[in-house]
Parts: C-alpha cells; structure tokens; sequence
C-alpha cells in the first residue's frame, strides 16, 4: 500500500506546494508590515515597482510555478508515451 503513495509525481508537487507556500507566507509578512508614515504623507512608490508593477504580485508567481510544473508534467508523459 505504501507504494502507490511514492508515485514519480510525489516529490515534485511536494516542491510545487512548498513553493508555493514560500511565495504566499513572503507576501503575508510584507502586507502585514507595519507602515511608518512620516509627516503625515504617504510614501513615494519605490522605483522597481514604478519600472515593473506586476514583478511584486504574488498571485502571477503562483500561477507561473504552477504552469511551469504542470507544462513539465505534460511533456513528461508525451515524451514517454509511445503511439
């Protein structure tokens, strides 16, 4: 029984998920930063996010760990399935 839970697929989505995980608890400790503000204004937008505004968004990080695992997954079985 113990062995069809140790399928080839186990280890990666492990990965996958902790990953993912990694990405979410990143994006839960700088929202929940606490914000300073300083003489009553509002802090300027930092530069790398001016420059590239979707570089900072976790939820594009998830989806791009999840196409790239599941784009891999795909042409694991393509490549090993003969016609």
């Amino acid at each position: 029984m113990a062995y069809y839970f140790f399928d080839v697929w186990v280890i990666p989505t492990l990965l996958v998920v902790g990953i993912i995980i990694w990405i979410g608890t990143k994006a839960v400790r700088k929202l929940n930063m606490p914000k300073v503000v300083l003489n009553e204004r509002d802090r300027p937008i930092p530069d790398v996010v001016k420059e590239h505004p979707f570089t900072v968004n976790p939820i594009l990080w998830v989806i791009l760990v999840s196409s790239i695992f599941i784009l891999i997954v795909i042409f694991y079985y393509w490549a090993s399935s003969s016609y």
